[in-house]
């Protein structure tokens, strides 16, 4: 039996941080004129105990669901730990959502309150508690008068309770999986859970003191940015500033001058796509210049490997890191030390290139299943392309019995006081996934190396089977089609099939510097039925993928498209993940069209 320790729960988790670090700053708030008000531990702890007293003026009490459905910000932090503190249970749900989706978990879920960010998503709510018997009250963030969050503090304030303090096995937090093929599962995750996997992650980090600053881009609604972010700021009485929305992350970084970076390997990839962009349009000496700073920094990490070190190397790499490297940094506010991304492994590639210019990206690997880290590199054990050693206090089994014969990979199990206790009102999924033996069965396919660093090679529920006998994992596929700058989007399909085909969305503002220099029109209809686009991006993509993958992997046939898979039309989960049935139904006439 696993034996959690001090603190083992979100309340007490607070209470210490709020006591070591009551003067530092927890959120940095743009101000709507490119300056950012901070809010300190001490404000934030006012405010949960304030509406911990509203909560229970409101009658939550212990197993009752409090919702919330609202962006990451200060409001949703203090709102959680209220929650915890009347030792309920914590259902956040997206902004960025369907309305049915919103229904369903409020209904599954049994939400009693729930918090909404706007009066536009009130009105779409308003309705629920005619057709939920047991929501009982929504307020709104945004307002300030009655069945506002304002006034939810106020009535706590005037009726404070203390706050109750829970067991480690009792849950925390619902976090519902975006289910890519059915309906969403809301996966029990106990206070236990969260904090060994916030500790256990934060222990291979040391560096990582009150000093250090982050940038919320991810949603706290996903276990990896609610354990592995919030949770673990708040421990070390970090700071955290935020991404107002995808489209201004650049003047963010800007803005709130991170030290470290929560992410994913994406984030990176558009980053590095720019940069090659950018070098490439401004040739001559600029490129000349680029070109000299990485092959430096190449040749400087190449001689380290080895144990070795040339003062003349060292030298040519302080002066172009200088004029060179720093500039890229002071474009990311120029503080970023390092990155920890997941949901994908980094390409080795732009990993080299980060780790060069002084950001090194550590990958990691979990579900939100297992709070969710399982597996994570770090500045001390590091190794591009793997996602790292298993984390102290579990244990990761691979079950080769469903790989074919002769595969060094198989189903990963996972064993360790970071399982959820369970899919909420599922007992047959649940059965499904966790063993007799605790163990869980992540249906990932993986191996390890000889020194104990896991890789990912597949998904078991995407892979499937050629015609020919072959596997193939799609996943894998797609992302390195993605890595090419004319790419924005791709899917992979051959299930039974001869061969495989791909669906790919052009990012047009990349081909329409191809059109240019070819003259061709950069119209995105014309580009579309553009023979000679069409030949010249599957040629990219071929040549690209023919380096690392065998040739029954690389799609023979293409289908080029004009619309990318969204949340909106329902091809994307909201942590981004292709919902591939709903995309084989969207295009089957197309796709079927391809092997005819």
């Amino acid at each position: 039996m696993w034996t959690y320790e001090k603190p083992d729960n979100l309340v007490e988790w607070w209470n210490k941080s709020e006591e070591e670090f009551s003067d530092n700053d927890l959120f940095l708030v743009h101000d709507g004129n490119g300056g950012l008000n901070p809010i300190k531990y001490g404000e934030v702890g006012r405010r949960i105990a304030n509406a911990r007293g509203g909560l229970a003026q409101l009658g939550i009490g212990k197993d009752d669901a409090v919702g919330i459905i609202s962006p990451n910000r200060p409001e949703w932090a203090v709102l959680a730990f209220a929650t915890y503190g009347r030792n309920a249970r914590y259902i956040p749900m997206y902004e960025k959502e369907l309305l049915q989706t919103w229904k369903y978990i409020i209904r599954d879920s049994s939400v009693k309150f729930l918090l909404v960010s706007t009066p536009e998503i009130y009105e779409q709510v308003k309705g629920f508690p005619k057709e939920i018997p047991t929501l009982e009250k929504i307020f709104v963030i945004d307002s300030d008068g009655e069945n506002s969050l304002a006034e939810l503090e106020k009535m706590g304030e005037a009726n404070p309770v203390e706050p109750v303090i829970p067991h480690y096995d009792d849950v925390a937090i619902l976090i519902y999986t975006s289910g890519t093929t059915a309906e969403p599962k809301g996966v029990l995750l106990t206070h236990g859970n969260v904090t060994y996997c916030s500790r256990a992650g934060h222990r291979l980090y040391p560096d990582l003191v009150g000093n250090q600053v982050g940038i919320s881009m991810l949603p706290w609604a996903h276990s990896y940015a609610f354990s592995g972010e919030l949770n673990t700021w708040i421990r070390f009485g970090g700071t955290l500033g935020f991404m107002r929305d995808v489209t201004t992350l650049a003047e963010d970084l800007k803005i709130v001058k991170p030290t470290y970076i929560i992410s994913v390997p994406r984030v990176f990839n558009k980053i590095y796509d720019g940069i090659q962009l950018k070098m490439s349009d401004a040739g001559g000496a600029k490129k000349k210049l680029f070109d000299a700073a990485c092959a430096a920094a190449r040749e400087k990490r190449e001689l380290a490997a080895k144990g070795q070190s040339s003062a003349g190397v060292n030298i040519k790499h302080a002066l172009l890191d200088k004029l060179v490297f720093s500039k890229i940094k002071d474009a990311m506010g120029g503080r970023v030390t390092g990155s920890l991304t997941a949901s994908a492994a980094m390409n080795r590639e732009i990993a080299e290139f980060f780790y060069d210019i002084g950001i090194p990206t550590y990958d990691c690997y979990g579900l939100t299943e297992t709070s969710p880290a399982v597996t994570m590199n770090s500045p001390e054990e590091w190794r591009i392309g793997s996602v790292g050693k298993v984390l102290e206090g579990q244990k990761v089994v691979i079950d080769k019995s469903v790989s074919e014969a002769g595969a060094d990979d198989g189903e990963i199990i996972v064993y360790g006081p970071n399982i959820m206790k369970g899919y909420h009102n599922k007992p047959e999924e649940t059965a499904a996934v966790i063993m007799p033996d605790g163990g869980f069965r992540t249906g990932d396919r993986g191996r390890f190396d000889e020194d104990g660093f896991l890789w990912i090679t597949g998904r078991i529920k995407e892979q499937y089977k050629l015609s020919n006998g072959k596997y193939v994992f799609p996943a894998v596929i797609e992302e390195e089609i993605k890595l090419i700058p004319e790419v924005a989007n791709a899917m992979v399909y051959g299930d039974g099939k001869p061969y495989n085909i791909c669906l790919v969305l052009p990012d047009f503002d990349v081909a329409s510097r191809w059109a240019a220099a070819e003259g061709v029109s950069a119209n995105p209809d014309q580009l579309l039925t553009s023979e000679k686009f069409r030949t010249h991006l599957t040629g990219k993509i071929k040549e690209h993928l023919g380096e690392a993958f065998g040739r029954y992997e690389i799609p023979e046939k293409y289908l080029f498209l004009k619309e990318d898979f969204t949340v909106e039309n329902k091809m994307l989960t909201q942590t981004m993940k292709l919902k591939r049935r709903v995309v084989l139904d969207n295009y089957a006439g197309d796709i079927e069209s391809l092997y005819n």
